[in-house]
């Protein structure tokens, strides 16, 4: 695996009109994925993460207005003219969002669905195509491809609705996968059974990814490094195996422990004071600072600013510190 990055999202900040006036929605965002590699951008609803995802596309709002450094094998995204915008779109990212109801035309085949997207962008003859598409269904779990092709949406459960979106985007041939909370729609045995196809899919092609969740748990299971965000803000980035036992920040720390742990039926779980932020919401200091255990003046006047954490960043004047026990600890 390439250490060089393939996405690079550099102090990313996003101004919106809402209500009239501009306001920033996304104060700062900072994502590194090397080629091949996964990453998590974790979050709560508000925080940003699916803007912050749609900007790599430029598939923000009307009005929107990026600023920062956002970078695709060194090529910037939004600097690109509309042809290359276009192809990049057609080529080299592919995403795979939320609700697939919502972005599949329900008067079309599945078939039409998979195949316009080859014969259009990419110029693949029809019966090319189908080929292609029908191999990749099955590859997605789909052994009646080729009745599924002749159906439309409608006729489709949820799980295999969305197993038709991963095949769309695998039919790009991408280099980067972009999974928008893909499977929060969906009861929990087929949500394992689709993050299972994408992880398979993404090894076999040596594809990066930028996986939008607001599971902690499930980030750290399926990518090799978190980012979390907060409030328009990432407030902490880490390996994903590092995540229970070496969390600097507040914020990161109080979302574990509000989670129910399968080896520690007993312990009590904690609920996170007052109510989250949206990025348009965020003070001049600290998003968070309402909210921590740990705040103190200097966070109420003060925006933090990105710091080294072990092998991570963490944005906080006052991030948790490690015992000796706590600092020799990998688990």
């Amino acid at each position: 695996m390439s250490s060089s990055p393939l996405l690079q999202i550099n102090a990313l900040r996003i101004d919106l009109p809402l209500d009239g006036a501009v306001r920033t929605v996304v104060h700062r965002a900072d994502v590194s994925i090397p080629a091949g590699a996964g990453v998590a951008l974790v979050g709560e609803s508000g925080s940003g993460k699916s803007l912050t995802a749609r900007s790599v596309l430029s598939l923000l709002p009307k009005g929107a207005r990026i600023h920062g450094d956002l970078l695709f094998a060194g090529e910037s995204v939004p600097a690109m003219k509309p042809e290359r915008l276009r192809r990049f779109r057609a080529s080299d990212v592919a995403m795979v969002f939320q609700d697939p109801r919502a972005h599949i035309n329900p008067a079309r085949s599945i078939g039409d669905f998979l195949v316009e997207g080859l014969t259009t962008a990419r110029g693949v003859p029809a019966a090319e195509a189908i080929t292609k598409v029908t191999g990749i269904l099955r590859e997605v779990g789909i052994a009646d491809a080729g009745r599924r092709m002749r159906q439309r949406p409608q006729e489709l459960s949820g799980g295999l609705l969305q197993r038709v979106m991963i095949a769309a985007a695998l039919a790009a041939e991408p280099r980067l996968l972009l999974a928008d909370e893909p499977t929060t729609a969906l009861d929990v045995t087929t949500q394992e059974e689709v993050m299972a196809i994408v992880t398979e899919a993404r090894e076999a092609r040596g594809l990066a990814m930028l996986f939008i969740t607001h599971d902690l748990e499930l980030a750290a299971a399926v990518c090799d490094r978190v980012v979390v965000m907060y409030a328009g803000t990432t407030v902490e980035e880490l390996p994903a195996d590092r995540l229970r036992s070496r969390a600097a920040h507040p914020y990161t720390r109080a979302l574990l422990a509000s989670r129910p742990s399968v080896g520690d039926a007993g312990a009590q779980l904690r609920s996170i004071a007052g109510r989250p932020l949206s990025g348009f919401e965020a003070p001049a200091g600290c998003a968070f600072g309402d909210r921590c255990p740990r705040v103190q003046d200097r966070c109420r006047g003060e925006r933090p600013r990105h710091r080294p954490a072990g092998d991570g960043l963490v944005a906080c004047h006052f991030p948790h510190t490690f015992s000796p026990e706590e600092a020799g600890s990998h688990v």
